[in-house]
């Protein structure tokens, strides 16, 4: 593959406008640029959840989640295109189910924290469900490839766990919510 890339300021969205894989120009607020942007800010949040410690199966689960948000970003900039597979959602399900095997049933909600990486995995999450909602409200108006939809489920599934999993790495913990009523009595 050549270079991509000999010039990286073009002045052609100087106007408020962008353009697609497809060669169409559209606002730079749309909501197909807003939802595969939103998916690029996701792709950004696991890198830096990458640059954490981090265990070699969550790291690599991380890296090729990474990919995979990239061909998502691309299959949302190419209108008609299908870059997420079965196999993608199918992979993150077998993940899901490896990195939950070792932690305890869920009895309180959790708070975001408990290190670092628990952390920025659990923004990441978050940024996930933006990213699927925005898919969500694209649906309504194009057509968007279902699979992909499961993708973003799945996949903010899979960071909660994952946050669970490397909160408790190396003895630490997570950060269970007390409700209001009980926070600061006496015990």
């Amino acid at each position: 593959m050549g270079n991509r890339l000999s010039k990286i300021y073009t002045r052609t969205g100087d106007k408020g406008t962008t353009g697609l894989g497809t060669g169409e120009r559209v606002d730079k607020d749309d909501l197909r640029v807003e939802t595969f942007g939103t998916v690029d800010e996701l792709n950004s949040i696991v890198g830096l959840v990458l640059a954490s410690e981090l265990d070699g199966a969550v790291r690599d689960c991380l890296t090729r989640t990474q990919h995979e948000l990239f061909d998502l970003g691309g299959e949302l900039c190419m209108p008609g295109y299908t870059l997420i597979p079965d196999t993608c959602v199918t992979q993150l399900e077998a993940d899901l189910d490896r990195f939950n095997e070792d932690l305890p049933a869920l009895k309180d909600f959790i708070l975001p924290g408990g290190s670092e990486a628990a952390a920025r995995c659990h923004l990441a999450r978050t940024v996930c469900r933006r990213a699927e909602r925005l898919m969500v409200s694209l649906s309504k108006s194009e057509d968007v490839n279902e699979v992909s939809l499961r993708y973003l489920n799945r996949l903010s599934d899979l960071l909660f766990v994952i946050a669970r999993t490397v909160a408790r790495a190396n003895g630490g913990s997570e950060v269970l919510w007390v409700h209001g009523d009980k926070r600061g009595k006496a015990e």
